[in-house]
């Protein structure tokens, strides 16, 4: 077996050198660089929660969060996900929120201090990564800042599921960022390990979204490539891929197996919700100008962070490491653009690496960092000064309405807040409970039955209270809209209203119901 030698590595030097050299310091001795490292954790975990805590206790930053909460919730008193209460991501994003949910409170809170708590320790990584490839500290510490900005910037002010698994796909990549040195010192079993380590920590984010089996892949493939540089024997290489595989499928060949076990049902689910369902959604084309709209946001966005890392890359020597990073930010586009819808959260995977990047934007032109750092910090100002007043107290209002008036029945949020049926303590009329299930054409022929069957099913136990909107956010399911509609007219009378961005959410009464008003909203 090839010993590993101690010290800095040939890498660590170089970019010491080349720091000092523009007036940046470079990497000082151990005990110096763990009180850097553990102040600046210190630090960035601080940044995270002054950019977040004004959110903290809303329940309706982004709808998809919400959900996830309420799946965590029903998986904590028995329900189980794709039978009972139905969506198509992995099992681990839900049993992390199922985790979130034994803390005390309604979990929005608690959801949103875990959340924090992944951003810091991402961004901690990115610093980490930005050292690696040859950043000095300040570039370093800028580049995780930046990550913590950019997040929010991106829908990931909160609990959206890659601020939880972007903390995997950054430590993979820090592991895979220690290859080159592997391969120089021909340390071919510590490739292997490393290479066990980093495909273990991709599986596991792969059970919170399938998107990072792009990211993934290519890092089993740089490690792959190490491993040969540093001369295994083809069997080695072989042999060790098979391993990298089957550890980066563990986690979702457990979730399988787990749903095996309950019986060919709950199996054929399973599959249907996690790799069938996707497929048939696919087929649903946006209209050109809302995709065009999402591309150009996310490409602005970006572009500073874009701008810093071309700069980084033309005047400074490609190094190996730099040439990982680069790849990895690639892997992150295509993961990107697989779904081909372009929701802006869909690149936050895209933070890390730029980010990292640019950290080593080149001291001469630092310039161009402190402005992409200080426009993002201006974007988010902005944006945070013109979110609607009244969100939170108008969803806890209608939670409360709807809890008080809907007595041993179940409510229906036709379209609305997920979170109404969490903050109601309400049971779920339909297992399809995120609204945009039934309510909008995208997921028309997805879900693997017909949604107008399953409203006409809801609509005729009558539910006590319907919650809908003055509008879309999507193109509804004309069908089922028209059902609900018709209910609406014939059973059912408006009895409160509350404001939804640039909505208002509606809230009906069965109208043999006596109308409980709640004088007071916790």
């Amino acid at each position: 077996m090839t010993s590993i030698p101690a010290g800095q590595s040939e890498l660590d030097i170089v970019s010491s050198v080349a720091a000092a050299r523009e007036g940046l310091g470079g990497h000082p001795g151990r005990a110096s660089d763990s009180k850097f490292q553990a102040a600046s954790a210190g630090a960035l975990l601080i940044v995270c929660l002054l950019l977040r805590a004004g959110d903290f206790g809303n329940p309706v930053i982004h709808v998809d969060e919400q959900y996830y909460l309420l799946v965590g919730d029903r998986m904590l008193r028995g329900a189980l996900p794709y039978i009972d209460i139905w969506d198509r991501k992995p099992i681990g994003l839900f049993t992390i929120f199922a985790g979130i949910r034994l803390l005390p409170g309604n979990g929005i809170v608690a959801y949103q201090l875990a959340a924090t708590l992944f951003a810091a320790a991402t961004s901690w990584l990115v610093q980490r990564a930005a050292l690696r490839i040859g950043a000095g500290r300040a570039g370093a510490l800028a580049a995780a800042v930046i990550y913590l900005v950019w997040l929010p910037l991106f829908s990931g002010g909160a609990g959206q599921s890659p601020v939880f698994y972007n903390l995997f796909m950054t430590g993979a990549a820090l592991l895979t960022l220690r290859l080159p040195q592997f391969a120089r010192d021909r340390a071919v079993s510590a490739i292997v390990v490393n290479g066990m380590l980093a495909c273990l920590l991709a599986g596991v984010a792969i059970q919170v979204k399938y998107t990072p089996a792009v990211e993934g892949a290519f890092f089993g493939i740089v490690h792959i490539h190490y491993l040969c540089r540093a001369g295994a024997r083809p069997v080695k290489v072989v042999a060790s891929a098979l391993v990298w595989l089957l550890l980066g499928l563990v986690p979702t060949l457990a979730a399988i197996a787990i749903y095996a076990e309950k019986g060919a049902g709950p199996l054929q689910a399973f599959w249907f919700a996690n790799f069938g369902s996707i497929l048939l959604r696919a087929g649903y084309s946006y209209p050109a100008e809302i995709i065009t709209g999402r591309l150009a946001g996310t490409i602005a966005k970006l572009l500073p962070l874009a701008i810093c890392g071309m700069l980084a890359l033309r005047h400074r020597p490609l190094s190996d490491a730099m040439k990982i990073c680069l790849g990895w930010a690639i892997a992150a586009v295509a993961g990107y653009g697989v779904l081909g819808t372009y929701f802006d959260h869909y690149a936050l995977p895209l933070i890390a690496p730029l980010a990292i990047l640019a950290a080593c934007t080149p001291v001469s032109q630092q310039r161009y960092l402190i402005a992409a750092l200080g426009a993002g910090l201006a974007l988010l100002a902005i944006e945070t000064a013109l979110e609607p007043a009244g969100d939170a107290a108008g969803a806890y209002a209608v939670a409360a309405t709807v809890h008080a008036n809907s007595g041993r029945g179940c409510p229906y949020v036709f379209i609305g807040d997920a979170i109404t049926y969490q903050l109601a303590d309400s049971c779920l009329p339909t297992p399809y409970a995120f609204p945009s299930m039934l309510g909008y054409a995208p997921e028309q022929g997805a879900l693997g039955i017909d949604p107008a069957v399953e409203v006409r099913r809801v609509l005729a136990v009558r539910p006590p209270v319907i919650v809908t909107a003055t509008q879309p956010l999507a193109a509804w399911n004309t069908i089922d809209r028209a059902l609900v509609a018709g209910a609406l007219t014939r059973e059912y009378r408006l009895v409160f209203t509350a404001p939804r961005g640039d909505y208002r959410t509606l809230v009906y009464l069965r109208r043999d119901l006596p109308f409980h008003r709640v004088r007071k909203v916790h």
